[in-house]
């Protein structure tokens, strides 16, 4: 960034004849200026738009991101986190698209790979996805290294990869700050898988206890491992839950078609 000091000796620059080159110098600090206004509106908007999009307001979250791009075209958080909203909104095309931008303008930046990877992850792409997550954790600046490591293990779970699975998901657990109820949830299916279920029992319990609401995921999880465990009482409740919060989602029309050992 350019310095946006002022020239304290304007009469000497004139009595040197020297108009000209101040009037350039004053041109660059105001283009400096405009500069950093663009990077600080961008970076607002960015945030905003990031606010809406967690709360489901995808439209208000297009809305300001857009305006962020407009404020200033290299802010590459801004495309990585409308990638994400347009995947959420099942625009391939455009996510792939500000995903590559936003790789392009800081390729070694954490949460852009870490989105990327997500976004990959979540389109079929398990194993070219952890990838990305690991390239996220190579920058020793990564506020959250076990987000990274959380979904390196969720996604090696889905491509079958358990041993690789366990080992990422220890990593976050032992990074955590908080209680890493998603690192928990995905540990609770790694035991699950491997019918150790008194393990993915006490998993899964742990991550209930800071999940509020549960998730389809891990409400699902539950009705499979109680019914494995011969709890009727308490996969009847793990069911009840998830008819009246989620009737609309995957993991309820799995229950009923009794997809119950998938």
């Amino acid at each position: 960034m350019v310095n946006l000091k002022k020239f304290l000796l304007v009469s000497l620059f004139m009595i040197l004849g020297v108009h000209s080159a101040f009037a350039q110098r004053n041109q660059e600090n105001t283009g400096s200026q405009q500069v950093f206004d663009g990077r600080r509106s961008a970076k607002l908007h960015t945030e905003l738009g990031s606010r809406y999009f967690m709360s489901g307001q995808n439209a208000f979250a297009l809305e300001e991101l857009s305006i962020a791009l407009v404020a200033d075209s290299s802010y590459y958080p801004a495309y990585s986190v409308r990638g994400l909203v347009f995947a959420s909104l099942k625009q391939h095309d455009k996510a792939e698209d500000d995903f590559r931008r936003a790789l392009n303008l800081a390729p070694n930046d954490a949460d852009v790979n870490n989105n990327y990877g997500w976004y990959l992850c979540e389109t079929g792409k398990e194993r070219q996805s952890i990838a990305y997550f690991l390239n996220a954790l190579k920058n020793p600046l990564y506020e959250t290294p076990d987000r990274a490591y959380t979904n390196a293990g969720r996604c090696a779970l889905r491509a079958g990869d358990q041993v690789g699975a366990e080992g990422y998901l220890q990593q976050a657990l032992r990074l955590a700050q908080d209680g890493a109820p998603e690192a928990r949830l995905q540990m609770a299916m790694v035991y699950y898988k491997r019918d150790a279920l008194e393990d993915a029992r006490r998993f899964l319990n742990d991550a209930l206890k800071q999940m509020e609401p549960p998730t389809a995921f891990a409400l699902w999880l539950g009705i499979r491992l109680e019914r494995k465990l011969g709890n009727k009482v308490t996969e009847g409740g793990y069911a009840a839950q998830l008819r009246s919060r989620y009737p609309d989602s995957p993991e309820y029309q799995e229950f009923l078609n009794g997809k119950f050992n998938d």
